[in-house]
């Protein structure tokens, strides 16, 4: 039997989520603000000035590659709706987003290997400068591994003046507009259903490693993430897409902000976990909780946000507040999907990959935090356990792990058809 999926059967939820995040924005930028407001970033010649309209605390900087990117994290900042026009072909397009409530950043994308040095913040606290020097890609990536840089605001600058007592906008962003999205393979029909598989960890965040041999997690999910990707496009019932197929490190926010942009009808995060006991082993399906269900979850969680740091660079998440009101008011429907899907991948995939006897747990990942996308994180074994790590190694295991999750998001969407009164077909 084939089924004639659509994205028709996920329209009322869509639209559920469009007008929660509506209000969610309504109700943040009704947020009094008391910060900097970024108002511009001026490019002249090899020197980049970033302005604000009041003062700000302090700031530091870190390089990333592929692509590479200079970020800024400023203290005392907010977002704003200034200009961002680069002055020159150094910098290919820059971006702003808010980690927390008082601190913005600023993504300057590099069309060619470059760094900064004699940085410095004005007297008055207004305005960011520093110099761009041009270099190699054995230096930038060298720049890369020293991790963040700080440079604080003038000693003698004059305190900061009372809270003002006015709202200051802060735009939720859907994703890094920077991160070139991938290709969508499979089913040829743009209404068959769309999963995003993303390989957790990569390029210099090798996540878990197996201290007897060696194995990798970013290594193994990428085999996995790969191996589900060619299992469903051979099906041709769906479209897939992975967020990496390469060795490249991708932050948190823009792993789910590929399947947000991609209009997702379910994302997937594989990962290979790690225990101080070796003899831990078996599969686990995560789904967002804001409250982790026991302390195994909340240690996993707090590893997980965590890998937004990486040789000392905090990449940051998303600020609290923010995340808590799309939760409350978006992601209802979507977390009781998740979970599910979760119990589903469970039963579907047991005659191939062994699973935990407390296969579903609940943990406060990032990585789920997408507010319109059901999301589960899969921790298809344990890489610290030898047998787990042979398995998640081999063609055989990883073809079977993708064998059972083929299955599972086939009866996933055959059911959302039937719910929805939907027919069989083509």
């Amino acid at each position: 039997m084939t089924f004639g999926w659509t994205a028709r059967i996920d329209a009322m939820h869509k639209r559920r989520m469009l007008q929660s995040l509506a209000l969610a924005s309504t109700l943040t930028m009704a947020a009094p603000g008391s910060a900097g407001g970024i108002y511009a970033v001026d490019v002249r010649d090899d020197r980049v000035i970033v302005r604000f309209d009041d003062r700000v605390d302090g700031a530091s900087a870190f390089l990333l590659d592929t692509p590479r990117r200079i970020a800024l994290d400023i203290s005392g900042a907010q977002v704003g709706r200034g200009q961002f026009a680069p002055g020159n072909g150094a910098i290919a397009a820059v971006r702003q987003g808010q980690l927390s409530e008082g601190t913005a950043r600023v993504v300057l994308d590099l069309s060619s290997p470059a760094t900064l040095g004699d940085a410095q913040i004005a007297p008055d606290g207004k305005s960011l400068s520093f110099s761009l020097k041009g270099t190699t890609d054995s230096a930038f990536r060298t720049a890369v591994g020293r991790g963040r840089t700080s440079f604080d605001a003038p000693a003698n600058m004059s305190a900061r003046p009372q809270k003002r007592l006015h709202s200051i906008t802060v735009p939720i962003p859907s994703m890094a507009r920077g991160v070139a999205l991938p290709p969508v393979e499979g089913a040829r029909d743009g209404a068959r259903p769309l999963i995003v598989i993303d390989a957790g960890h990569g390029g210099h965040d090798p996540g878990a490693i197996n201290k007897e041999n060696g194995k990798r997690e970013k290594d193994v999910t990428l085999a996995i993430a790969q191996a589900i990707r060619d299992q469903l496009v051979k099906s041709g019932r769906v479209r897939v897409a992975l967020t990496r197929d390469d060795d490249k490190y991708l932050v948190l926010q823009e792993r789910y902000g590929i399947a947000r942009k991609l209009g997702a009808d379910l994302f997937i995060s594989v990962h290979a976990d790690a225990a101080e006991n070796a003899e831990a082993h078996g599969a686990t399906v995560y789904t967002l909780s804001e409250t982790a269900s026991d302390r195994e979850a909340a240690r996993l969680a707090a590893r997980e946000n965590k890998a937004d740091i990486i040789n000392g660079v905090n990449l940051g998440g998303q600020s609290g507040d923010v995340s808590s009101i799309l939760i409350d008011l978006t992601q209802r429907e979507s977390m009781n999907i998740s979970a599910s899907f979760a119990r589903l991948l469970q039963r579907e995939a047991s005659p191939y990959v062994p699973f935990r006897s407390a296969y579903h747990r609940f943990a406060s990942l990032m990585v789920l935090k997408a507010p319109d996308t059901p999301s589960v994180l899969f921790e298809t074994g344990y890489i610290s356990n030898a047998d787990d790590a042979a398995f998640l190694a081999s063609r055989e295991g990883q073809q079977k792990i993708a064998r059972g999750v083929a299955r599972a998001i086939e009866v996933h969407f055959a059911r959302k058809l039937a719910m929805h009164g939907g027919t069989a077909g083509g």
